[in-house]
């Protein structure tokens, strides 16, 4: 469909963004959360137990935590080393997109769809913001492809594969993975009609590998959890490891038990979808309700031309983790993979069949995104955080100058269509890494406190806290976790050094406390915006301040 220097170009070009990206200040709440809970794991040497701040840690499985921490002990305890895994873990899952693609269409609609999972907004922001599901992504798409090519031609290495993808994605979140690699698998089979593919003595050897990889994940639990009853974890103690990440995890993510309730809107994931898949949602959009209109009028019987696993896949994800009453927007990330590859499919018949009509109202649809990027980064650049250098002017300008080139270029409207999309996502997610990222965390007070202490080497093992609120960037780039202290412990200590809000700094002043020293940086929540914080004229009357107190 594209040329294959153009492909490379804009793999390439993809690639450098999430380069970019590797080298942004870590983002409070998960990622520096998650980087802190792997460093423990290398500092204390302890790769069995998991604990988030002083409270042990079930919730999610470690294989996510073992990866970053592996990292940390080949590359040093750093941000990007924390995000190696991540990204690896998304290219993983580009290619299976590939893999998939090829063996349900064709090899030009694996490659497209490829491209559209590594550009999409959610997919390219996981690669900046590493949470536990970029590993399993990518390793849920990997199983399925494997597993599928294992129904297809029956052979031992696909089956091989598809389990140890399984087992790893297992190990990284629990029972969801099952869920979104059984589901696109039990639809594909329903559709073919190719249930004996299960009757045969390789699905036993998947098995045994399977229960060899989660082998490890288990044994962790039952190490921290089985084998001390006593502990009491969210209020209950006798907690089994092994009978919660079998039994116990997803029904609490239902019912919102221990995690907590956030959302009970069904619909949540569903407008969601709108912005998490751009710059092809409306694509998306369409190539869904085609599909299941062509099935529709095939009364969903065998057709060679058609698959089912991609939107049977999607619509049964959906409806489950819309039940749960704890909902993020990056839940959604697991289903990317199976609409990357519909809605290269419908990109491909576009080009292949697509009438001229078809193809100039996705244009048109693909030029309007484009526009409203365009103005998101005019904002950014110009208003929101000011572009500083004349070289950042001269970059943006180049980068729009292609942009410019390709969407006045006369080729296939389709060919447009998949480029213009492409460039979409470099150019809002270049500035975001490059420059909106930089300078939106120079807000996040954790971090800009850690350089503070290093610059005025300040011991990191001298710094408390008064109150159990987390500081996830400062215990990161401090490399030590905050220790916690009463304020009659502190009465009883000396030259130390106080980390603490305007509240508690007041209230260090009322308990008599005096200091000779103190650092001030800002502070703001910066992954829950607020349009006046966007707002240069009246971001200041939103920002709070952290302290950092040297009490004599």
């Amino acid at each position: 469909m594209i040329s294959k220097t153009r492909y490379w170009f804009l793999l390439t070009f993809v690639i450098l963004v999430y380069v970019a990206g590797m080298f942004v200040t870590l983002l409070e709440n998960d990622s520096a959360q998650f980087a802190v809970m792997a460093m423990r794991m290398v500092q204390e040497n302890d790769f069995l137990s998991l604990f988030k701040g002083p409270e042990e840690y079930l919730d999610k499985p470690h294989m996510h935590y073992w990866l970053a921490a592996i990292s940390f002990k080949l590359f040093g305890i750093n941000e990007w080393a924390y995000r190696i895994p991540g990204i690896l873990s998304t290219l993983l899952g580009a290619y299976s997109c590939y893999g998939l693609g090829k063996l349900l269409y064709n090899r030009a609609t694996g490659k497209l769809a490829a491209l559209v999972f590594m550009t999409a907004q959610t997919i390219m922001l996981s690669t900046m913001d590493v949470r536990t599901d970029a590993v399993l992504t990518g390793f849920t798409i990997f199983a399925i492809w494997h597993l599928v090519a294992f129904i297809e031609h029956h052979k031992l290495q696909s089956i091989i594969l598809g389990a140890f993808g399984a087992g790893i994605a297992f190990s990284t979140k629990g029972q969801i993975a099952i869920l979104v690699i059984g589901f696109p698998i039990l639809c594909h089979l329903a559709y073919t009609r190719k249930w004996l593919s299960l009757v045969n003595w390789r699905v036993l050897v998947a098995l045994v590998i399977f229960a060899i990889t989660i082998t490890p994940m288990l044994y962790a639990y039952y190490h921290q959890f089985d084998l001390h009853p006593e502990k009491v974890i969210r209020g209950k103690d006798h907690r089994s490891g092994i009978f919660f990440i079998f039994w116990e995890q997803s029904f609490e993510r239902l019912s919102g038990e221990g995690v907590g309730k956030n959302s009970s809107d069904f619909f949540f994931f569903f407008h969601t979808f709108l912005w998490v898949f751009l710059p092809w949602t409306l694509l998306g959009i369409a190539a869904y309700w085609t599909r299941l209109k062509k099935l529709y009028q095939l009364k969903f019987k065998y057709d060679p031309t058609t698959e089912f696993l991609t939107v049977g896949g999607i619509t049964l994800i959906f409806i489950i983790i819309s039940f749960a009453q704890f909902k993020l927007p990056h839940y959604l990330n697991i289903t990317m993979p199976l609409f990357s590859i519909l809605t290269a499919s419908y990109l491909f018949k576009m080009y292949e069949t697509g009438s001229q009509k078809t193809k100039k109202i996705f244009l048109g649809l693909q030029y309007f995104i484009l526009a409203i990027v365009f103005i998101a980064v005019l904002l950014l650049c110009l208003f929101v955080f000011k572009l500083q250098t004349t070289l950042s002017f001269v970059l943006l300008g180049i980068l729009l100058a292609v942009i410019v080139y390709f969407c006045l270029k006369k080729e296939d409207y389709a060919i447009r269509v998949f480029t213009i999309g492409i460039y979409t996502s470099l150019l809002l997610n270049a500035i975001l890494n490059l420059h909106f990222y930089p300078s939106l965390l120079k807000y996040q007070g954790g971090s800009n406190m850690a350089k503070i202490v290093a610059e005025q080497e300040i011991p990191v093992e001298d710094i408390y806290k008064v109150s159990p609120m987390y500081t996830w960037a400062l215990d990161f780039y401090n490399k030590r976790p905050v220790a916690m202290a009463s304020l009659q412990d502190l009465r009883e200590k000396s030259d130390v050094w106080i980390y603490v809000t305007n509240d508690e700094l007041l209230k260090l002043d009322e308990e008599g406390f005096t200091w000779d020293k103190r650092y001030v940086v800002d502070q703001f929540r910066i992954t829950r915006l607020q349009a006046k914080f966007m707002d240069p004229a009246k971001r200041k009357n939103i920002v709070d301040k952290m302290y950092l107190v040297h009490i004599n």
